[in-house]
C-alpha cells in the first residue's frame, strides 16, 4: 500500500484546492481540517448524537411559561 503521494495544489479564487488520491479516500464528504505547525491534518467529521450536543449546553435559569393555562383538564375532554 502506498503511504504517500506527491500532488499539486490548485488556486481557486481565494482558496487552494487539493485532489485527494483514491487510495486516501475519506469515508465521508464532511471533514475537519486543522493546522499543526507546517502540517495540514484532515480527519472525517465525527457526527455526535443529539444527547451529546445537549450535554454541552448550559442550564437555563428562566422559568418557562405554563402553556396549559386556560386549557380544560384532560379528564374533561370528551371525544
Amino acid at each position: 500500500m502506498v503511504t504517500q503521494y506527491q500532488v499539486r495544489l490548485f488556486h481557486n479564487r481565494r482558496n487552494q484546492t487539493l485532489n485527494i488520491p483514491h487510495a486516501f479516500e475519506m469515508p465521508s464528504n464532511d471533514v475537519v481540517i486543522r493546522k499543526d505547525g507546517e502540517r495540514l491534518i484532515i480527519e472525517p467529521l465525527k457526527k455526535g448524537s443529539l444527547l451529546q450536543l445537549l450535554a454541552t449546553l448550559e442550564d437555563i435559569d428562566e422559568d418557562f411559561p405554563n402553556v396549559d393555562d386556560g386549557l380544560p383538564p384532560l379528564d374533561d375532554i370528551q371525544f
